[in-house]
């Protein structure tokens, strides 16, 4: 039994990251200041002698014995990171550092959970991990990509000069049960509109493109970073290089909810990428991981949970 840190681990990734490691037996202590996650998300787990939920900020330290650390802390749709963009970089950044002195005074892994936006709107496609990206360091969207990009560059930083035992993953769209009715990001916008008979909204004219993946595939690849040697720290892709435009989607999504409600198209925001695919090649090859859930399979399980939801 491993003693594992989960930060962020009341919101939609960070809890089912928990539940996994929480059911494999280890030690879980799951921190978050509830800023964009809730207790709801991990309800089920509180009671289990092998888990305990800590309301922390990751802006300050926090000190525990730990053997592993998954650093997830950061809100991570646009209307939650726009809200508030200088804690949006203070807990990019400070979450990082305060981790990675954790790990460093413990000697223990610690994995960072980057993000693809690091690649901005990209010049080449699909992204590998060796493209450095195109990110606009002054819109309204750097506080989340340059946090991320900066959150990496102290990762590898602490790897160089204190040995830090680090794992760095990117992570592409993920979408599936948990997500907040309202956190702006597609799926759940396209899905609450449908399943609400709304118009669903559309940015830009729908041609821009995305990758999803869903949530099961993303635990997993972090799960086998995690147990990954030493001599592989990544940065590796984790996402589904299944590509579709948000038109393809929203067309989906209508047709899967049996909804009746029309596809209305607004103005593109600042700065938001006009394509985005990963490149798994890195993750097939170190980690033989690709992710397993087809579109319509994980869509289906995400729009019950949602109808769950709806008052």
């Amino acid at each position: 039994m491993k003693r594992i840190l989960v930060t962020g681990g009341a919101g939609f990734i960070g809890s089912h990251l928990c539940e996994r490691l929480v059911n494999e037996g280890n030690d879980v202590i799951c921190l978050d200041n509830f800023y964009t996650g809730s207790k709801e998300n991990v309800w089920h787990l509180i009671g289990r002698p092998n888990f305990e939920i800590v309301r922390h900020d990751v802006c300050q330290p926090y000190w525990a014995e730990v053997d592993e650390i998954y650093n997830l802390a950061c809100p991570a749709s646009p209307v939650y990171y726009q809200n508030d963009p200088i804690q949006t970089t203070k807990t990019s950044f400070f979450g990082a550092y305060h981790m990675l002195g954790l790990a460093r005074r413990t000697k223990c892994k610690i994995l960072q959970t980057s993000t693809s936006e690091v690649y901005g709107d990209p010049a080449v496609h699909p992204q590998p991990e060796s493209y450095w990206g195109n990110v606009n360091t002054i819109g309204i969207r750097s506080c989340y990509d340059e946090g991320k990009r900066c959150a990496e560059t102290l990762f590898f930083d602490y790897h160089r000069l204190h040995g830090v035992r680090i794992k760095v993953i990117r992570i592409f769209n993920t979408y599936g049960p948990r997500m907040a009715q309202h956190d702006g990001r597609v799926v759940s916008n396209f899905i609450m509109q449908a399943l609400r008979g709304e118009d669903i909204t559309i940015y830009g004219d729908g041609q821009q493109t995305r990758s999803f993946q869903y949530v099961s595939d993303l635990i997993e690849g972090m799960v086998r970073m995690m147990a990954s040697g030493d001599d592989f720290l990544g940065p590796v892709n984790i996402g589904n290089p299944g590509e579709f435009t948000m038109l393809e989607l929203a067309e989906k999504v209508i047709a899967m909810t049996g909804s009746k409600s029309k596809i209305v198209f607004r103005p593109l925001p600042s700065d938001d990428p006009k394509m985005r695919r990963p490149d798994i090649s890195l993750a097939k090859a170190k980690l033989d991981w690709s992710p397993t859930v087809p579109l319509d399979e994980g869509l289906a399980k995400t729009i019950e949970y949602f109808k769950g939801t709806l008052k």
